[in-house]
């Protein structure tokens, strides 16, 4: 009597639960001389991958994780050390502004090396970076924003969205006072309160509010500003600027989307836990296809810890 008449019986006496049961029992992929093995050499290759990549995007969320919550630390010393914690939102501000006009002596850098950096363990450190506007701001945003209040960065753009100047806003008593990093001041009018952007494109007010200014560019206006520059992306930035505009209205103005671009730390982290929900996304539906359409049983990764966890328990 040959092999297959031994096992068909057994196989007919076995219940559909029991059959589903071993089913699963099978490993994954399945051996090739399995007759209920199906072919497809495509979907393995693809499986493998994205596993590759899962395990890659975890990894990566792991240490991204880990360097922004350096970064946080980091800014906190500097924090606790200028900001005085119990003062009001525009005393905080004059501290930091007083302590990037005349803290201690800091290592000296060109800053054409530098300009383009955004961590702000160079830009709190090098005397040349907080002298240009762009670093200069993103060490008074860190530092702001790690003082526990709310801020964003505002660039003052010509026609055709190209930077002239770099300022940043601040959420003090309700209103969003603009602050000049670079200058070392808080925009004020002639009764001395505080300015706005929008009272600031007033050419009166502005001439005003940087009388006193050193070598401050009569260009640096405020009739055209925009929190986040897409225009070095040519049409493809204006396109997704106007899709942006028409799905999420107001969504350059939030501070969080300062500190992706003003913070690479964060917007590492941001990243990598995107990524790692599209990677599982991904693989949950790669999972699905290849089960429903292709045939190809996988172990879920619960039958895998629970097997692991038994043969654990059991060596022990």
């Amino acid at each position: 009597m040959s092999q297959d008449h031994l096992t068909k019986p057994i196989q007919s006496a076995m219940s559909p639960h029991q059959t589903r049961a071993h089913e699963k029992s099978l490993p994954w992929p399945r051996p090739a001389d399995n007759p209920d093995s199906k072919h497809h050499p495509v979907f393995r290759s693809v499986w493998f991958a994205v596993n590759i990549l899962l395990i890659a995007a975890v990894f990566f969320a792991a240490y991204s994780t880990g360097w922004e919550f350096s970064t946080r630390r980091y800014l906190k010393g500097f924090s606790d050390a200028i900001v005085p914690a119990t003062s009001p939102g525009d005393e905080k501000v004059e501290a930091i502004l007083h302590w990037m006009a005349h803290g201690p002596a800091r290592r000296r850098s060109e800053a054409e090396k530098l300009q383009g950096d955004r961590d702000p363990t160079d830009t709190l450190n090098y005397e040349a970076l907080l002298r240009v506007c762009g670093t200069a701001t993103n060490a008074f945003i860190n530092l702001v924003d790690t003082g526990h209040m709310q801020v964003r960065r505002l660039l003052l753009v010509d026609s055709h969205e190209m930077t002239k100047h770099v300022v940043a806003e601040v959420l003090v008593d309700g209103r969003w006072i603009v602050v000049d990093p670079t200058f070392r001041i808080v925009m004020r009018g002639a009764d001395g309160q505080t300015l706005t952007r929008e009272e600031l494109t007033d050419p009166a007010t502005l001439a005003v509010a940087t009388r006193e200014l050193r070598g401050y560019d009569p260009s640096y206006t405020f009739d055209q500003v925009v929190h986040i520059r897409l225009a070095r992306f040519h049409v493809f930035g204006s396109l997704l600027r106007r899709i942006l505009d028409h799905v999420i209205p107001g969504w350059e103005d939030t501070p969080s989307m300062t500190l992706l671009v003003e913070r690479e730390s964060f917007a590492a982290m941001v990243s990598s836990f995107l990524l790692l929900i599209f990677l599982i996304l991904l693989r949950i539906a790669l999972r699905w296809y290849g089960e429903k359409r292709l045939g190809v049983h996988s172990v879920h990764i619960r039958q895998q810890l629970r097997r692991a966890c038994h043969a654990f328990l059991d060596a022990t």
